[in-house]
């Protein structure tokens, strides 16, 4: 009689999270926790005790893009960094902060370019874009400022060549309280516009 065959939780692990990489690189999806349940479909896995975290995740995305997008993800990255540095430039009086993918180094064609700002008031923002003539959309975002404490921050969305800009708008006193990040849970990780420069080719 053949011997039973089984499948450590480490192997489980990491085909799902190579699958939820390949999924977030191939089709956008934007977030971790939907890719993980996403490819726990594809690859018919019932059970959820060995999903990977999201830092796994992260990790399976630049192996993917290392492997498979080696040369269009870096080009790309380098084209929302100086995006990000020109959008940066043109909302100076708001402080402006990068953070996310772009930061990171994750991004690809899917991506956005994401600022927080801060300002009295949103509609402080909404005003400044009307008034340099920028097309907007306004919207709300969930940051998870604690463990316990989520809030809806104010948004304003606007295209910048080919690529869609988000800010997320922070209120002036609320500077010091960084959100945490949605792959680790640690302080986000904000960049202001010199330290993007030195990251992009963008002439100042």
């Amino acid at each position: 009689m053949p011997a039973r065959t089984t499948t450590k939780p480490n192997q489980v692990r990491e085909r799902i999270a190579k699958e939820a990489a390949r999924l977030i690189c191939e089709t956008g999806v934007g977030d971790y926790q939907l890719a993980k349940r996403k490819a726990l479909q594809r690859l018919r896995i019932p059970e959820q005790r060995h999903l990977p975290g999201n830092e796994e995740i992260e990790a399976a995305v630049l192996e993917y893009q290392r492997l498979f997008r080696a040369h269009s993800q870096p080009q790309r990255l380098a084209q929302l960094r100086a995006t990000a540095v020109r959008a940066m430039r043109f909302l100076e009086r708001f402080q402006p902060r990068l953070v996310g993918a772009v930061l990171s180094g994750t991004a690809d064609e899917h991506s956005e370019v994401c600022l927080h700002l801060f300002a009295e008031t949103a509609e402080e923002v909404g005003l400044f874009l009307l008034d340099k003539g920028v097309p907007h959309e306004h919207g709300e975002r969930n940051m998870k400022l604690a463990s316990d404490d989520t809030q809806r921050l104010p948004t304003c969305r606007f295209m910048a060549d080919d690529v869609p800009v988000e800010l997320v708008v922070f209120a002036e006193r609320a500077r010091r309280r960084v959100p945490l990040s949605p792959v680790d849970g640690k302080p986000m990780q904000r960049a202001a516009l010199q330290a993007v420069e030195a990251l992009s080719d963008e002439p100042a």
